[in-house]
């Protein structure tokens, strides 16, 4: 079949199976990245439960090996286990089969360099892109990689415990976790078997099922909250969790079933990851800002704007040596984590800090709904995307305006950030405010203005 070349995004490939492209495509795709890469040594690869993760995994082992690469497989794992693979083991880079939280029929590829590097359409997937378009020719090596199978869950446990605090390891907590049938759920249990802190678990969606049954495995959707928050109250549970599909992306749920944004979760990530800490930096995005400053400078750090998108973010954190940054998405980086991405990290952070200020989870996020109000990110269809924003900075002209990534508007009791899509011809409007009846006043307000004809 004919590659659909939309599948290379900003920051993955990824597409619908056996339409967009198939098997020997992701093949090609595989000797691109060691064309691109030459890793020089070995690379991990490692898949999402999607049915058709087997065998295009096996497409990109057999590109890798064809092209004389060693390849560490590690079967089916969580991305952040893949991640790990490459960083704990000081593998030469990674390809995992994934298309994290799109529907079953979807697939694609998540792809770093050593040290867990990303690469992202500006620095590497727009090579590969341009190579198979142009047609490619096979690397031909006299010699073949070879392929070893490695169970990482153990090594990947063991080196979470490291972020478990006593305290929370000898707090008796409730937890309910949602993987959505995802691999994450395995991890989970996997965890407290072997580190054995005093946590009752109790799983939802926890059968690894790559045919997705309840649909779209996301729980960033409004349908798919309803269950999972039911279930944390009716159970009596001290806090919920749930991931996407592949578990790069992460949410909670406060005792009571009271669903939390991640931009209340990242301000109490950031006062507990900084605790007892001094002089560190947290890396915050344009769209929400005021809870995530008010954070670091409560624990003493300096926030450090930098763009929306993993790649931005991470790179940004290397270079800085930062410690934590979350996007409102539900992505969360850990500097001890090779600045990657976690699904497992946040919940042991936030044991840590239920332990350690010993209050409900409800009750340390309470003040953060009484102060800070968002609208939810809100997209809309526009013709000319320049002509809307100029609009817009030219209607709030008395604030203080921003045009990094977008445009930014900031009041002292309300602020914004629209930003255009990289892929299409959307606006996203994120906008905060000191009350719930200013949010929705300016909210509908600029909406009004994006959407005029």
């Amino acid at each position: 079949m004919s590659i659909n070349t939309k599948i290379f995004k900003a920051y993955d490939i990824r597409g619908i199976y056996g339409v967009d492209f198939d098997e020997d495509d992701f093949y090609q795709i595989a000797q691109a990245y060691v064309r691109m890469v030459n890793p020089g040594g070995r690379v991990a690869v490692g898949m999402d439960a999607r049915l058709s993760s087997p065998c295009l995994k096996q497409a990109i082992i057999d590109g890798l090996t064809d092209a004389g690469v060693d390849v560490l497989d590690i079967g089916l794992a969580s991305t952040e286990m893949y991640y790990f693979a490459v960083g704990y083991y000081k593998l030469a880079g990674g390809i995992q089969v994934t298309a994290s939280h799109n529907p079953k029929e979807w697939n694609g590829l998540k792809m770093v360099k050593r040290g867990v590097a990303p690469i992202n359409f500006d620095n590497g997937i727009s090579k590969i892109k341009s190579w198979i378009e142009a047609g490619w020719k096979n690397i031909e090596v006299k010699k073949p990689g070879k392929a070893k199978q490695k169970n990482v869950l153990d090594d990947f446990c063991r080196f979470a415990k490291k972020f478990l605090k006593p305290a929370a390891a000898q707090k008796p907590l409730k937890i309910v976790f949602n993987p959505n049938f995802g691999y994450e759920g395995e991890v989970l249990k996997r965890f407290v078997k072997l580190s054995k802190p005093k946590w009752t678990i109790i799983g939802l969606n926890d059968t690894v099922d790559g045919n997705f049954p309840k649909g779209r495995p996301d729980p960033f959707v409004p349908e798919n909250r309803p269950e999972f928050v039911a279930l944390v109250k009716s159970s009596g549970a001290d806090i919920g969790v749930a991931w996407d599909a592949d578990a790069d992306r992460v949410f909670f749920a406060a005792d009571g079933g009271i669903f939390l944004e991640s931009y209340y979760t990242n301000h109490l990530l950031i006062k507990s990851l900084l605790r007892g800490k001094k002089k560190q930096k947290i890396v915050y995005d344009p769209r929400y800002t005021w809870a995530l400053i008010d954070a670091a400078n409560e624990m003493g750090a300096k926030p450090v704007l930098e763009r929306v998108g993993h790649s931005y973010i991470k790179a940004r954190m290397r270079k800085e040596k930062v410690i934590f940054s979350g996007e409102s998405s539900g992505h969360t980086y850990f500097k001890n984590f090779w600045y990657a991405d976690s699904g497992l990290i946040p919940l042991i952070v936030m044991a840590n800090l239920l332990a350690a200020e010993n209050k409900k989870l409800s009750e340390l996020v309470a003040p953060l709904f009484k102060k800070y109000f968002i609208s939810g990110e809100i997209n809309s269809t526009v013709s000319d995307v320049a002509r809307v924003l100029k609009k817009l900075e030219s209607k709030y002209n008395k604030g203080k305006i921003s045009n990094f990534d977008g445009l930014s508007v900031e009041f002292p009791d309300w602020r914004f950030n629209v930003r255009p899509s990289n892929t299409e011809p959307l606006l996203r409007l994120n906008l905060e405010a000191k009350s719930q009846k200013l949010m929705a006043e300016k909210r509908d307000e600029i909406i009004e203005l994006i959407r005029a004809k």
